[in-house]
């Protein structure tokens, strides 16, 4: 069964919204993995609009399970990640306009230059997972630009509102999966995942890891985050 990695951006962004001190996405993720989250991802977006660069260098000395830093594919950002080391990047797609990263990065275009990004980080003992949508050009070309890892965008089963739409979503996702492990990449998946749709997708053999952020915190609002998290994990059967 996967893992559980839980993102704590939008406890950034409670606090950001008062430009305060609380609560701290520092405590949240020491409570996710007090309740046995496998994992912690922050987005440090080029804008600082929640997670900052303070919070990225407290988790590196705070996180005791895995930490995951999502970012843009920049020169900023790769300086940031080879200067903090945390145990993962994965590089996603970024405007500035959207409220959250809306579909997978585009790397079929853009092997050689995403190659040359991805090899100083992979030479500096990070690893790369390319956040991408289900499709087989982009799974096929992150094989190509040597990420060891996708994690499949699963935004468009979360939204399908027809039972029947979301069968064949998830359907897409499985065949992604497999093709992704077939290539010798490791797999994640991720967004929009929650407590009513996440099951299906804890039951692909070839998803090594869930990557859960919003739901989560949602959650926690109401009952805590170490229950919140508690909850997720019986749900997913995550180790």
């Amino acid at each position: 069964m996967p893992r559980l990695s839980v993102n704590v951006d939008h406890i950034a962004t409670l606090r950001q919204a008062r430009k305060g001190v609380e609560p701290d996405p520092v405590a949240a993720a020491v409570l996710a993995e007090l309740a046995g989250a496998a994992g912690i991802i922050v987005h440090l977006r080029e804008d600082r609009r929640h997670i900052q660069d303070r919070d990225l260098r407290v988790l590196r000395q705070t996180v005791r399970t895995k930490l995951n830093l999502e970012m843009a594919a920049t020169d900023e950002m790769q300086r940031i990640a080879l200067e903090v080391k945390p145990d993962i990047v994965t590089l996603v797609p970024e405007k500035r306009e959207e409220l959250t990263t809306e579909g997978g990065l585009e790397v079929a275009s853009r092997v050689p230059a995403l190659t040359d990004y991805i090899g100083k980080l992979q030479q500096a003992g990070i690893p790369v997972s390319l956040f991408v949508d289900p499709d087989d050009r982009q799974i096929a070309a992150s094989k190509k630009a040597d990420a060891k890892w996708v994690e499949i965008h699963t935004g468009a089963y979360a939204n399908a509102r027809e039972e029947a739409e979301r069968g064949r979503e998830l359907e897409t996702i499985r065949e992604a999966a497999k093709l992704a492990a077939s290539l010798g990449l490791r797999v994640g998946a991720g967004h929009g995942l929650n407590y009513m749709n996440v099951t299906a997708i804890a039951r692909i053999p070839e998803v090594e890891e869930l990557n859960i952020g919003h739901s989560i915190i949602s959650r926690a609002s109401l009952v805590g985050i170490e229950r919140a998290v508690r909850e997720m994990i019986g749900l997913t059967g995550s180790k």
